[in-house]
């Protein structure tokens, strides 16, 4: 009998021995089949790129922007968004949760939700009662894609209800008692947090909601540690809230101004608290003030309410409005609807649906830190034409900005559901869940997911 390694060695030795040389014909031979290879590939590529693109998705020129037909109908994307709104999200009812009325409502159940309407907060009550109407709504957490929690607790802090450690204390509590945000970790839950301090307000947000998805206005809001709590890649910029009288189709109270009537080319809304950007644009309106205008009430909670309208009849008068919050802020929404052209300050600013619509065709960015005389040239240099189709182009978008019924089929929360969609995991799990071979959710201590009993332990 012959060794196991007999007949590997007889087949390398055959292969050696039968092997003919490599002449230079053969070589010639693979270049040519190397090259015709490639070539036909090309053609075979080609082929499929030639067809209509109306059997890929709806939008012929630029899939990846939104269109907004001039009543309002909108047509979203197909790429990276799918034909239709396929989502079930379940919104935790007060009551049932102890502690989760208190995030509404304050600690003596005092403050209502027509109290925290007002204001940029104000999304926060219109997202939550939006979704209690919606055709998406599910009852049933068993069958939802993802999870709503509502809070107030912007509106509910300014207005006295709760502190910040109270605020702090009774998120964890709320949190310890949904069996479904242990399950995924949080990451299928979706809190609102439409202040200037974002997810801060939740001090430990970055130990029990750094998975969750986070709605907020202002990207990119940083605490004293300069840790941000805002996450591209999870989290979503909505509209801020703008004020209903404004938006309301034929009865608006802003009738701006022809441009040609404009007086000033520029306004700056804020106030200087020491940022060199500010200052900048302060002095500039001071150099020029036939061209500068400058308010200084800003727009923090001091100057809600009727300021606001001041506000929007000072723009109505303007070619341009500026925001020149170097990373947090996006006041520009109203400027869609004061009809004046925002100019981007903000050098690390993310927008509202920026996956879908062209900002710069409705807006300018200029960077931080060439502000000055140059800024103001180049904007007097820009021909009224082309500020008119910018204007034009914002009139045709602006729908997106607004927190209408689901009837309407252009509004911020239809935009918010359709980026919503894009978050969905079909596999929820966690650091702390786990499966066994029958597909049974178990915890550490391998207990089924539905004896789980609250409080349950957090996943950090």
């Amino acid at each position: 009998m012959g060794s196991p390694n007999n007949k590997p060695a007889r087949i390398f030795s055959l292969h050696h021995h039968t092997s003919l040389p490599c002449t230079r014909a053969h070589q010639i031979g693979a270049l040519l089949l190397i090259a015709t290879t490639f070539f036909l590939t090309r053609v075979f590529d080609q082929s499929f790129s030639t067809c209509p693109p109306s059997s890929l998705n709806h939008d012929h020129s630029s899939p990846n922007v939104v269109h907004v037909s001039d009543g309002g109908s909108l047509s979203w994307p197909q790429r990276g968004y799918g034909p239709h709104l396929s989502l079930k999200i379940y919104v935790y009812e007060e009551d049932e949760i102890d502690g989760l009325k208190e995030l509404l409502r304050g600690r003596d159940g005092k403050i209502s939700a027509d109290a925290c309407l007002k204001g940029q907060w104000g999304t926060q009550v219109k997202i939550h009662g939006l979704l209690l109407k919606s055709r998406l709504r599910t009852r049933k957490k068993e069958e939802a894609d993802l999870f709503f929690v509502p809070a107030y607790a912007k509106c509910v802090r300014m207005m006295g209800g709760l502190n910040d450690k109270e605020i702090n204390h009774t998120y964890v509590k709320v949190l310890s008692q949904m069996p479904y945000f242990r399950r995924s970790g949080g990451r299928d839950h979706v809190f609102v947090f439409p202040s200037g301090a974002g997810a801060h307000l939740f001090r430990s947000w970055a130990t029990y909601i750094n998975r969750s998805i986070i709605l907020t206005p202002e990207a990119d809001r940083t605490d004293k540690k300069d840790t941000s709590a805002f996450n591209t890649w999870k989290d979503i910029i909505i509209p801020g809230n703008v004020e209903d009288g404004m938006t309301k189709r034929g009865v608006a109270m802003v009738q701006p101004l022809p441009l040609s009537k404009r007086k000033y080319l520029a306004n700056y809304l804020g106030r200087a608290q020491g940022k060199v950007g500010r200052l900048k644009l302060i002095e500039l309106a001071k150099q020029f003030p036939d061209k500068v205008c400058f308010n200084g009430h800003g727009r923090n909670s001091s100057a809600f309410g009727l300021d606001i309208y001041r506000f929007v009849i000072e723009l109505e008068t303007l070619a341009y409005c500026s925001d020149a919050f170097p990373r947090k802020r996006n006041r520009d929404y109203e400027c869609l609807w004061v009809e004046c052209v925002p100019v981007i300050l903000s050098d690390q600013a993310e927008f509202p649906f920026q996956n879908v619509i062209d900002y710069t065709q409705i807006s300018i960015k200029w960077p931080s830190t060439r502000i000055g005389l140059e800024l103001l040239e180049y904007l007097e240099s820009i021909p009224d034409e082309k500020i008119e189709q910018m204007l034009a182009a914002g009139r045709q978008v602006r729908c997106l900005w607004v927190y209408a019924p689901e009837f309407e089929s252009c509004s911020a929360m239809q935009g918010i559901l359709w980026e919503l969609q894009r978050k969905v995991r079909q596999f929820h799990q966690s650091a702390e869940t786990f499966w066994l071979h029958n597909r049974t959710i178990v915890d550490r201590h391998l207990v089924e997911f539905s004896s789980w009993d609250p409080p349950m332990p957090l996943p950090r």
